[in-house]
């Protein structure tokens, strides 16, 4: 039960949040919503100061299932989650933001459930990786084409924010892995809580911000987001079955496409100005998708592969 202590009480303070959002948006004048630039930039931070050349000679060494797994990432949730504007009718914004965690890149929560789930870590690894490298030039190109209809999208504006957010801070953290090792070392043992509490905090302040539009919209766009997630398992899983992959590799795909960058979702709403609409299909993926993959993952983990 220990794994699924974070998800629910992210959930309970969410609630919390929602019932008494005047505690959860400022205090003194000063918007909590000011933190989620820099909160997530230590997140990435902390990402990059995992990767080792280790990753990418394991890249260098299976391009192909590296390959099929960044196509099925950046194909499967953005065009899924178009479909679902399309059906649910969402407002724009609302629309948007559904849109918009469909074409983020994975996070690291994928890698943990991919060990649980006895699936391919290291491909899993690879492909968190290089989707967060591609993401600054993909989800700004693909919000453009695939959300631009629904709200303005200034793409070299977004290039731009996914930069300062992504890029330098995983630069930094792969150079300061590298001249500072020891250093790095002590912090490598902070960060994943930070990490953990730095989420948790991005998702309760969107849930307050956006507290009035989730009154009008929050059932369906649960629904919704619920489809959007488990579709993503479901298609990432059957689509590497199609091409005849390992059951380890098509279990890390799976993961990979089915939990996305919710905290990097919500710091481009917050970016765009548009946190408390943009922003609510972030911050109910990012708990739900832990839920639900913690579950994924425990259940393939009691079966063993074939392979």
């Amino acid at each position: 039960m220990k794994k699924y202590i974070y998800p629910f009480s992210i959930i309970l303070i969410v609630i919390i949040a929602y019932n008494f959002p005047s505690y959860f948006t400022e205090i003194n004048g000063v918007k909590f919503s000011k933190f989620i630039i820099p909160i997530l930039q230590v997140i990435m931070l902390g990402m990059g100061s995992t990767i080792t050349e280790e990753d990418f000679m394991a890249i260098v060494k299976t391009p192909k299932l590296v390959l099929i797994g960044l196509v099925a990432q950046f194909m499967i949730m953005p065009l899924l989650g178009f479909g679902l504007t399309k059906l649910f009718d969402f407002p724009p914004e609302i629309a948007a933001g559904v849109v918009l965690i469909g074409c983020s890149p994975s996070g690291l929560a994928s890698n943990v459930m991919a060990m649980l789930a006895k699936a391919n870590l290291a491909l899993s690894i690879c492909i968190t990786t290089m989707a967060t490298l591609l993401a600054p030039i993909l989800t700004p190109l693909l919000m453009k084409t695939l959300g631009g209809e629904l709200i303005e999208i200034k793409f070299l504006s977004m290039v731009w924010d996914m930069t300062k957010i992504v890029i330098l801070p995983v630069v930094l953290g792969v150079l300061a892995n590298r001249f500072f090792p020891v250093l790095m070392a002590k912090i490598k043992n902070i960060l994943p809580y930070f990490s953990m509490v730095g989420i948790g905090f991005i998702i309760i302040i969107v849930t307050a911000s956006g507290q009035k539009s989730l009154e009008t919209v929050g059932g369906l766009l649960l629904l919704a987001v619920f489809i959007h997630n488990v579709g993503g398992y479901l298609l990432g899983y059957f689509s590497a079955k199609l091409l005849k992959l390992k059951e380890k590799d098509a279990r890390a795909i799976a993961l990979e496409v089915g939990m996305q960058n919710g905290g990097l979702a919500s710091a481009l709403a917050n970016e765009m100005g548009k946190l408390a609409t943009v922003g609510l299909a972030s911050a109910i993926f990012g708990p739900m998708m832990n839920i639900s993959g913690s579950l994924l993952a425990s259940w393939w983990g009691s079966k063993e592969t074939k392979d």
